[in-house]
């Protein structure tokens, strides 16, 4: 229900309405029903169009009409026959996204393996990972130093942060382990070692995982020449080139005493001109690690965004949440997700559920994620190496820290979440017995780099489980690696797993309580064609279910569905999208953010609230006000009014209803237009939805092309929080806000 009180009511009609969803579809303009029971043609494209894609942009419509809306749709599901080199010129603004996990830890070490740098005193010996490096190190060490003075004053360390060194107690209460020295045994060492670094990660994750130089200044020096005045304006004056090679030589204590000097656009310049790969390399001498979770961020939603492979992006983000992985489980997993968009999820997401399955079974963040690569078979060579261990230092932390065998929770979320169901027929027995199916299935040093072929999946024999096993009442016969695989096509081919999958298909796709005869005739097709996705969303596309009226915007969309569909329809122009990534937060909805397996929910009743309604409003007048810093809309372009002022100043009614149809794609219900032409005056909208945002105003001296090129600096980025929104260079128009308020009406929050 919504709350008292709610500026001119506004949250209560969207309220009103969302709750209503044959009430609206009825009074939204669904023509076709009254003479025919049918959708007409409009209908049906922009009806394709919310369901296959992150919704249409402005010439979509058109553009499908010409071609033919079953080409189009064809042509969707061979993504491969898509041009998508235009989205791929703005994923080279996040070079390191194209890196293995290897080459990313290597080039942007996380925290523990900076703290190790820090007691070895080593770095390579390229320049740049050099510099980054020994930037990184002096932070810790600042850091460090900070935390001692405060234990030594009896008093905590400002902002909470507190370096995890050898002999740091974790949030666990558990002491960091240390590498035990080398047994002779190659196997055993490589196992303990492998180990030892799972302790050291699990003991810091989350907080530890964000080590930063807190409050930098120019005391406690190393022995580094103090900053010169005027010293910041002479690397400015710099040429790109030349101001970089100047960063990389600089000092590290002198460059943290540089960094903390930056003022302003100042954070700006510093990298205007710069290349892709020498601005991550500026953003990496602050945190090496926050480059890479802030660009798997971005990178996935720009692709989201522009890609003309919608169905491919759509289908994509779909598999994500289904084989949902968590970005803060650890600090390794931020380097795993590249890598896990990139080859497991892209590449398979049209294509043969099995083929998937097994491709998100042998992920490293997969692997990591639900801990089957910690898990060991209780009579494997390795757990009689582990016990050894155990009994000879039976209180030592290694001995603690170690595995103590299966590990259950892959086996279990397999069949409840990825495969059969709940209620898929299947017992705990099953769970132990797939379990160890999978023992063995590991990552290869996954905290080691530099030792040649980190990162990857790897099936170790030591670790396996000896024997044969009996799942679902089918005997598995003892195969190594094959019973993993056995299991996996077992699962693949169930009918149980067949409807589960495509019940959750029909309910993205379709409704929240998709027809039964539907989902067996998806289910059908599935299993005819092994798991074919391409005939099961076509079984799905060609029945007279999908285009019925009643499902005709009767879906919420998601808070990911809603903002992109926002700056696609105003055909904003992203330049920097990490205030859209702090947005999605701001919304419920971060990405990667489901800590756990069972990933977001596509049912309506978990994104329609009050307060979810007044934050979607709220983002749409920011959005449209182009108060988002890096996302730029110019809506009398868009009208093709670019050099008519008054369109901007003083909107006609008639102008609301050319923008109803470029942003709904029809008429509007009388309710929101009465609202719109009631509001779209108020000269407080803009600035309520500023402050209510979750934001704090501030000065923008600067064009939007400059604040987009600030934001885009890690010397400027915002960790946490809510999004980055400013006030605008330009105050905002009667014509910006008539365009939110249309952006944020239950008519748009409908696919």
């Amino acid at each position: 229900m919504c709350k008292q009180g709610v500026r001119s009511g506004l949250a209560a009609v969207l309220c009103v309405l969302m709750a209503t969803p044959q009430a609206f579809a009825a009074d939204a303009g669904v023509t076709g029903t009254a003479t025919t029971g049918r959708l007409t043609e409009q209908e049906r494209v922009l009806h394709a169009l919310e369901r296959f894609t992150f919704g249409p942009r402005p010439e979509d419509v058109a553009e499908v009409r010409k071609i033919g809306l079953e080409t189009w749709f064809e042509d969707q599901l061979h993504p491969e026959s898509i041009d998508d080199s235009a989205l791929e010129t703005r994923l080279d603004a996040f070079p390191a996204m194209r890196l293995s996990e290897e080459e990313l830890i290597q080039r942007f070490p996380p925290p523990e393996m900076i703290r190790q740098l820090a007691k070895n005193d080593a770095s390579p010996s390229d320049p740049v990972e050099h510099a980054i490096y020994l930037d990184a190190i002096a932070s810790y060490e600042q850091q460090k130093r900070k935390q001692e003075q405060g234990d030594a004053d009896g008093a905590p360390v400002a902002g909470g942060q507190q370096p995890m060194g050898q002999s740091q107690i974790s949030k666990a209460g558990q002491q960091v382990a240390t590498i035990p020295k080398p047994t002779g045994d190659p196997d055993t060492d490589n196992l303990m070692q492998d180990l030892a670094m799972v302790a050291n990660g699990a003991a810091s994750n989350d907080n530890a995982a964000d080590v930063d130089s807190g409050k930098k200044g120019g005391k406690g020096l190393r022995g580094g020449e103090h900053l010169r005045p005027n010293e910041v304006q002479s690397v400015l004056a710099l040429s790109p080139d030349e101001r970089f090679g100047t960063l990389m030589g600089m000092d590290p204590d002198k460059m943290l005493e540089f960094r903390a000097s930056l003022k302003g656009a100042q954070r700006a310049r510093l990298v205007q001109g710069m290349t892709p790969q020498q601005t991550e390399a500026v953003e990496a001498m602050q945190g090496p690690a926050k480059v890479v979770g802030a660009e798997v961020l971005e990178a996935r939603l720009v692709r989201d965004i522009y890609s003309d492979r919608q169905l491919q992006a759509v289908m994509a983000d779909f598999w994500l949440n289904h084989f949902n992985v968590y970005i803060r489980k650890n600090q390794n997993e931020p380097y795993l997700l590249p890598a896990y968009l990139r080859e497991t999820i892209l590449p398979h997401a049209l294509g043969k559920f099995e083929d998937l399955l097994v491709a998100t079974a042998q992920s490293p963040a997969m692997l990591m994620y639900l801990d089957n690569w910690q898990s060991i078979g209780p009579n494997s060579t390795a757990a009689t190496r582990v016990k050894k261990v155990q009994g000879a230092r039976p209180d030592g932390k290694i001995a603690q820290a170690l595995p103590k065998g299966i590990n259950e929770n892959y086996a279990r979320e397999l069949m409840e979440l990825h495969t059969l169901g709940v209620n898929g027929g299947y017992t705990q027995q099953d769970v132990i017995e797939v379990a160890k199916c999978f023992t063995g299935w590991t990552i290869h040093r996954p905290y080691q780099v530099g030792t040649g072929g980190t990162g990857g999946f790897v099936y170790e024999p030591n670790r396996h489980e000896p024997g044969s096993k009996t799942v679902l009442g089918k005997k598995i016969p003892e195969g190594g690696e094959q019973e993993g695989l056995a299991v996996l096509h077992m699962l693949a081919t169930s009918p149980a797993t067949a409807r589960f999958v495509s019940q959750k298909l029909a309910v993205r796709f379709l409704s929240d309580d998709p027809s039964p005869v539907l989902v067996d005739a998806m289910a059908a097709t599935f299993l005819k064609t092994g798991g074919d996705i391409k005939a099961v969303l076509r079984t799905m596309y060609h029945s007279p279910e999908f285009w019925s009226p009643k499902v005709y915007r009767a879906k919420v969309k998601t808070p990911i569905e809603f903002l992109t569909s926002a700056v696609r329809a105003s055909d904003a122009e992203v330049k920097n999208p990490l205030p859209l990534v702090q947005a999605m937060n701001r919304l419920g909805m971060p990405l990667y953010g489901m800590q756990t397996p069972n990933g977001y929910s596509w049912m309506s009743d978990e994104w329609v609230s009050s307060n979810a309604l007044v934050s979607r409003m709220n983002f749409a007048l920011v959005l449209s006000g182009n108060r988002l810093q890096g996302t730029q809309t110019n809506w009398p372009q868009l009208l093709g009014d670019g050099t008519d002022q008054n369109v901007a100043t003083d909107p006609s009614p008639a102008i609301e209803k050319q923008l109803e149809t470029l942003l709904l794609g029809q008429p509007a219900t009388a309710n929101t237009r009465d609202t719109v032409l009631a509001q779209f005056k108020n000269p407080t909208a803009q600035q309520d939805a500023l402050e209510s945002f979750n934001a704090k105003p501030v000065e923008a001296p600067m064009d939007n092309n400059k604040q987009a090129d600030m934001m885009r600096v890690g010397l400027g980025r915002k960790d946490g929080g809510g999004p980055s929104v400013t006030q605008s260079a330009q105050p905002e128009t009667p014509l910006d806000t008539m365009a939110g308020l249309l952006l944020g009406s239950p008519e748009f929050q409908r696919r």
